[in-house]
């Protein structure tokens, strides 16, 4: 945009002066408090789908993949290992699982204790209570693959000896999960923190475990 202003010359004649209200032909871009807290929204309803990548710290430490089909429905992909720790008592008492009662536990050792879990979700916004923020509930199924390494006392010849075998045992079961995810940053990156509920089918039907994590991913 610009703007002319006139002077009159001795001769009489008119002189025209034009200045322009622009630099280098550009408008300063203005820009709201609102708009400038988040540069990078994400979760725009027409945008869907969308697919996150990140890492989740819990049980299981896991890398996680979540496929955001629309505002109301997401699959989520785990893999990664449990946290063995929490397991201690657990994995003792299935020793006579793998040796025979004659046998006396002694300790043992994890070798690997890997975890891989999918769930189908349903996710409810709250934009009313803080934007960005969302909560939702789902089902999946988790596999768990657990390679252990017991040492015990057993008898051989009529001695008691010291012995370590290690063993591999694979289970599944139904999983339960509830969780809450919060999206309004700057960058496109969600941040969430879930809990979940494990029934084992498999090898020690009606165990249960209380799950859960807290993780972030980038959002794309």
């Amino acid at each position: 945009m610009a703007f002319s202003a006139y002077s009159q010359g001795s001769n009489g004649s008119q002189k025209v002066y034009t200045k322009s209200r622009t630099v280098n032909k550009h408008n300063p871009i203005r820009m709201s408090v609102s708009k400038r807290r988040v540069v990078c929204p994400i979760f725009v309803d027409n945008g869907y789908p969308y697919h996150g990548i990140g890492i989740k710290v819990g049980d299981p430490f896991a890398l996680t993949y979540k496929y955001y089909a629309n505002k109301h429905f997401a699959v989520d992909v785990d893999f990664g290992k449990s946290a063995s720790g929490l397991y201690s008592k657990y994995y003792s008492e299935l020793f006579n699982e793998f040796q025979p009662e004659t046998s006396e536990y002694y300790s043992h050792n994890v070798k690997a204790d890997w975890v891989g879990e999918a769930k189908v979700l349903y996710q409810m916004g709250l934009e009313q209570v803080s934007p960005g923020l969302q909560l939702y509930v789902g089902l999946g199924w988790e596999v768990r693959n657990l390679r252990i390494e017991y040492d015990y006392f057993a008898e051989e010849d009529g001695l008691s000896k010291n012995f370590k075998n290690q063993y591999d045992r694979l289970t599944q079961g139904a999983q339960g999960v509830f969780g809450i995810e919060y999206s309004y940053f700057k960058i496109p990156v969600s941040a969430f923190m879930e809990l979940e509920y494990y029934y084992d089918v498999v090898k020690d039907p009606g165990w249960t475990k209380i799950q859960g994590g807290v993780g972030l991913r980038y959002v794309f």
